[in-house]
């Protein structure tokens, strides 16, 4: 029985390869198809969902990567990752980022650095998604920082700031500006103490 188990083995994982390499390749369609400016080294672990509105523009750099399989990660991922930008809204996304899940929706500016790391199921907005509703108001600007790690479920909503290297708890409702070098986490969000890096004394 052992022989069977691993020729199973084998063909899940070879399943699984086959499965990356072409929502690998379909992914860097939609990006064609959607006029996304991205450059070299963008990786997809299932295929992402895509909404770029007319004079809005979507700027990706290299070595990113996106999972959108349900199996993509340890922890799982309950949705494929989704990217919108309404009418001249402006996405930045830097180098080296990483999101699982996690839907983004760019209704004026959202820009986010290099290394940033995103949990699972986790909502990025600088807007309130029903501009026709009386009770809407106008969106505001979203920067996260250089290396910042926010935590599986995070929910980062409009008009924020998050510091560069800071790190952001799971669960977590963004709602006011987080500062750089901090340990945050809560609903609303707040500091809890400062972030002793590794290679701090």
């Amino acid at each position: 029985m052992r022989w069977l188990k691993k020729i199973f083995k084998i063909l899940h994982w070879s399943l699984r390869s086959l499965a990356t390499y072409f929502s690998n390749v379909y992914s860097h369609f939609l990006l064609w198809v959607y006029d996304v400016d991205y450059t070299k080294g963008i990786r997809f672990k299932g295929i992402p969902v895509i909404r770029k509105s007319k004079n809005s523009s979507i700027q990706i750099a290299d070595n990113c990567r996106f999972n959108s399989a349900y199996d993509s990660n340890l922890i799982g991922v309950n949705r494929p990752c989704i990217i919108h930008t309404a009418n001249e809204a402006c996405l930045t996304i830097g180098s080296g980022s990483g999101f699982s899940g996690t839907v983004i929706g760019c209704f004026l500016k959202i820009d986010i650095g290099k290394n940033v790391k995103v949990g699972s199921n986790s909502l990025i907005t600088d807007g309130d998604w029903h501009a026709s509703d009386p009770r809407s108001n106008e969106p505001k600007e979203v920067i996260i920082k250089d290396n910042v790690w926010i935590g599986e479920g995070v929910k980062i909503l409009k008009g924020v700031c998050i510091g560069e290297n800071s790190l952001i708890g799971a669960g977590s409702v963004v709602t006011k500006s987080i500062p750089a070098n901090v340990i945050a986490a809560g609903n609303p969000c707040s500091v809890i103490k400062p972030l002793i890096l590794n290679n701090e004394n």
